[in-house]
């Protein structure tokens, strides 16, 4: 097949070509283990959740030296995500704090939005521009 993406739309495959594509994952699947040892498999939020989880993000360059009100901006920004990985945790505040430890709200947050963190996950401020 030549051409690309385009190519495909205008010119169907044959059976043949069909056979012998495979899918391509364009996106990392991610898993943490929460304190209470349930998994989570996370990749990229979907666009209606990514919207939300954003906004709330932005959030973080306003509070970025008060080491709570950033905890507390992350912690939005997992909750939101939870929505799409575990709705039952999206819900209750209280059970999701007492099951997460730091490490892992990194996680989440570079799962969902694809913000890294640095390496020794300790910036609460990285990928904000001017903050890093």
């Amino acid at each position: 097949m030549q051409g690309g993406f385009c190519h495909a739309i205008l010119y169907p495959l044959s059976a043949n070509e069909r056979k012998t594509i495979m899918a391509t994952q364009v996106y990392e699947v991610t898993e943490i283990e929460l304190l209470d040892g349930t998994k989570i498999k996370m990749r990229p939020l979907k666009i209606s959740l990514l919207r939300e989880f954003m906004k709330k993000f932005e959030g973080l360059q306003k509070v970025a030296e008060d080491n709570n009100k950033s905890m507390d901006v992350l912690m939005d920004c997992v909750q939101i995500a939870m929505k799409q990985y575990a709705p039952d945790l999206s819900v209750d505040r209280a059970k999701l704090e007492d099951n997460i430890d730091l490490p892992s709200v990194y996680k989440v947050v570079e799962a969902a939005s694809g913000v890294k963190f640095d390496d020794s996950g300790n910036s609460l401020a990285a990928g904000i521009p001017g903050l890093n």
